[in-house]
């Protein structure tokens, strides 16, 4: 398997970037894929409290934490790579990842690329479609509408949605469910991935004390993400690359 590189972010805040990294990061682990994560959160980091293994924080416009992150990309033992970003950073490190040369490396087939591009229930997300769309260059470009934080989401007219996605030739659209806020509550207490509060345990491994009902709520929720990435076949478009233009 060729390197991949996924990165998950969005120019606007609150939409719930963390939370879809920490779903891809359970849905790799049970397809048995290694992976590895870098939080752009710097310098405190989110992803991090719940996948402190697997994860580095990194100061995304760092030369050093770059060349850490794509410099190894060929080098590690580990082909995946997912990288949470921070809010607002995205347009501006693809501009850098494009300037450094990563994404000739995409179009030469060296390296696989997706983009998981969070979108909010504002107009001002489906901007930032325009804006992301040329670095992709027709590879795997996912719009991910996460319904996490919202009970009801997108209130945009359906001619201005669908202007905006013909922009987007080849974009992938997945609905990330809501979860229960009280589910979602505790597993953020907890600190653990949701795979690991389904399970009942604690960080450090040990039988945790977690309602029976709420990880209920939990694995249901996290099957229907999973069915999501197992629909637009995720596994099969880290091994292949996906669509050119």
């Amino acid at each position: 398997m060729k390197p991949a590189v996924l990165i998950v972010g969005a120019d606007k805040g609150g939409v719930g970037k963390t939370t879809i990294t920490r779903t891809l990061l359970d849905y790799l682990a049970a397809k048995n894929t290694l992976t590895r994560a870098f939080d752009a959160e710097f310098p405190r980091g989110t992803l991090k409290r719940f996948h402190p293994n697997v994860t580095e924080i990194i100061d995304i416009t760092s030369v050093p934490d770059q060349m850490k992150m794509l410099d190894t990309l060929a080098t590690s033992e580990v082909k995946v790579s997912l990288i949470d970003m921070r809010a607002g950073t995205l347009s501006s490190t693809l501009k850098a990842f494009t300037d450094v040369g990563f994404f000739d490396a995409v179009k030469a087939g060296e390296v696989n690329f997706g983009l998981f591009h969070i979108l909010g229930p504002s107009v001002s997300s489906l901007e930032e479609i325009a804006d992301v769309m040329p670095f992709t260059r027709g590879k795997n470009y996912f719009a991910v509408k996460n319904f996490i934080n919202e009970t009801s989401f997108f209130e945009w007219d359906p001619a201005v949605y669908d202007s905006y996605f013909k922009k987007a030739k080849g974009a992938v659209e997945l609905n990330i469910p809501k979860l229960n806020e009280m589910a979602y509550e505790q597993v953020e207490l907890s600190g653990v991935p949701f795979s690991t509060f389904i399970k009942n345990r604690s960080p450090q491994g040990h039988i945790a004390n977690n309602s029976l009902v709420l990880r209920g709520y939990v694995r249901t929720w996290l099957n229907q993400v999973s069915e999501e990435y197992d629909r637009i076949g995720l596994l099969d478009r880290l091994a292949d690359g996906g669509s050119d233009d």
